[in-house]
């Protein structure tokens, strides 16, 4: 063995933990500080603790948090996006054809599809609505996310054909 080329060991080195617990080892170094010893990790003392490695937990609830915010505020607006308290004005549908709804009393989406109940027919009946303007109405409210009644096609071709 070469001499002068290896490190000085100490047959008593101290160990001293967090906790306050501390033993003696053999080590190169005369005095080791830990963290986490025997005495007080979660896995020999039963203990649920949750052990935090330079804030890693903390960063995480953050995260966590930030994202349980977007999704309420995604689903939030998803819900106003589909409100039936949505006014007609705000879809992209003709100016004649919001006058003729407007002079019949239907100004929210919810009202138009509480019409649409009746059928194609119903709205048809309105003065002034016709079956593009009729067409261009559901397709604008399917494309918002909207439930249309069933049995209600958007493409009045497919109403000719029959």
């Amino acid at each position: 063995m070469k001499a002068e080329i290896h490190p000085t060991y100490y047959p008593d080195a101290k160990v001293v933990c967090a906790c306050g617990n501390s033993w003696s080892t053999g080590s190169t170094k005369a005095e080791i500080r830990v963290d986490i010893c025997s005495n007080c990790h979660p896995f020999y003392t039963g203990e649920q603790r949750i052990v935090d490695t330079e804030g890693q937990v903390d960063r995480f609830y953050k995260r966590l948090e930030v994202r349980t915010e977007y999704k309420k505020s995604r689903d939030a607006a998803q819900v106003a996006k589909t409100s039936p308290e949505r006014a007609l004005a705000e879809f992209e549908i003709t100016k004649k054809t919001l006058e003729a709804y407007k002079a019949a009393g239907i100004e929210t989406a919810g009202q138009f599809i509480e019409k649409l109940q009746g059928g194609d027919e119903a709205v048809l009946a309105l003065d002034g609505v016709g079956r593009k303007g009729l067409a261009d109405t559901k397709k604008a409210l399917k494309r918002s996310g909207f439930a249309l009644p069933e049995g209600t096609d958007t493409e009045p071709e497919a109403e000719a054909a029959e």
